[in-house]
């Protein structure tokens, strides 16, 4: 039995060994076809194992692995702002309102975009560029992409939302900034101001957004450190400052990824990452937005917007920090804002205007004439209730209260008599 079982084994061995031998020798000695004059690929040696228990499937040994981590691919740096063109045909002389910011803006953009389809003498630009913010001009610097776009005069009012990506840290003069910390937050007002301030120069308006809350705790309280940077920014350079914190939290305080929207219909507000806007999010922020944006976009005439105290020592003091219509409205009174479509009146003009002309005089019977109880009646006054015609010696002392008027010699004779 043994022996048996050793003869089986040999056949065997001679059998696996003899295999490719003879199919080399037909490649030698035999006919071989034109078409394959290249090398045949070469074998596995079969084994015992092989011819047992059947050959081994060599395909997935030569596929690669399909767990294994796709390649790193670093995103490239942009080298430039997008294309600043609308997506809708508007009117000639339209007011470009161009988005800048990150890929919050993006979505802001798309939102303004939506709510001016109509509205042909509102250009929306879309000019955000994702993945950017102010802690990193390394990788995009803002303040050089403004310049650029404010020396080419491709916009007449822009709208900043910015910061989502800025909770790292800053480098400055050789060293490393932590995140928030008291010199970090003076160099990032500085690169904000940097940014407002050629905004300024060039008397573009700007409409500043500010950050929402955010789902993770920690990034939502960074994000609100950010935003109140910005805020003292945007005041320092009388910008308009959207805030939009509240909007996007619940009844108690906490962030909230569902709300009312623009119709006041509950919807989803934001993306499942807890950071980015839905549409319908998107939207109720445009929605705030344009009640800044049409203080400066009527009827695609614009305003022009000029510094009374620019060149003089003024000019670097920090304006009192008026919002909204309030600023607006303050601003054309001083000169500061002139509309295009006409001069304003300005505030001098407003106060002396019904003013008497002051080379006639004061008459000293005015105090007397004004009525009880004004200010410049000086305790005298008229009585409203008398009604007794003055006489014609007593004109400038009849129906004045505590004063009678002074007797005639009639009447002097007639309460004699009685």
């Amino acid at each position: 039995m043994r022996r048996l079982v050793l003869i089986i084994l040999v056949l065997l061995f001679a059998v696996g060994d003899l295999a490719p031998t003879m199919v080399m020798a037909q490649g030698f000695f035999g006919r071989q076809d034109q078409g394959q004059q290249q090398a045949p690929p070469q074998r596995r040696h079969r084994s015992i194992f092989d011819m047992l228990f059947g050959p081994r499937d060599d395909s997935q040994q030569q596929q690669p692995d399909q767990m294994a981590p796709p390649p790193v691919v670093r995103k490239p740096r942009p080298a430039q702002l997008p294309p600043a063109k609308p997506t809708i045909a508007k009117a000639d002389g339209a007011t470009r309102v161009a988005v800048f910011g990150d890929s919050l803006a993006a979505d802001v953009a798309k939102a303004l975009d939506r709510f001016y389809a109509d509205d042909p003498n509102v250009a929306i630009l879309p000019q955000a560029v994702g993945s950017s913010g102010f802690a990193r001009p390394d990788y995009f610097d803002w303040n050089k992409a403004i310049g650029q776009q404010i020396t080419a005069n491709s916009f007449d009012v822009a709208v900043v939302m910015i910061g989502v990506n800025d909770r790292q840290s800053i480098s400055q003069d050789g060293k490393s900034l932590k995140s928030l910390t008291d010199e970090w937050k003076a160099a990032y007002s500085a690169r904000l101001a940097g940014f407002l301030d050629q905004l300024r120069a060039a008397n573009k308006p700007v409409v500043w957004i500010g950050l929402p809350p955010m789902a993770a705790p920690q990034l939502s309280a960074a994000m609100n450190q950010v935003s109140s940077l910005e805020r003292l920014a945007a005041f320092g350079s009388g910008a308009e400052f959207v805030d939009i914190y509240d909007k996007f939290l619940d009844e108690d305080g906490n962030y909230s990824q569902s709300g009312p929207d623009v119709n006041g219909q509950p919807a989803l507000m934001r993306r499942n990452d807890g950071v980015h806007f839905t549409n319908a999010g998107a939207d109720k922020v445009a929605l705030y937005a344009s009640q800044s944006i049409r203080l400066f976009a009527r009827g695609g005439a614009g305003v022009a917007i000029t510094d009374p105290l620019a060149g003089t020592d003024a000019a670097a003091l920090l304006r009192p920090p008026y919002q909204g219509l309030g600023q607006s409205k303050l601003l054309q009174l001083a000169g500061a804002v002139v509309p295009l479509t006409g001069a304003q009146p300005r505030a001098e003009s407003l106060i002396e205007a019904g003013s008497p002309d002051p080379a006639a005089g004061f008459d000293m019977k005015q105090m007397l004439q004004a009525p009880a109880g004004r200010a410049d009646a000086f305790g005298v006054g008229i009585d409203p209730s008398a009604t007794r015609p003055p006489g014609p010696n007593d004109a400038d002392a009849a129906g004045v209260v505590g004063t009678p008027a002074s007797p005639t010699g009639k009447d002097l004779a007639n309460a004699d008599a009685h």
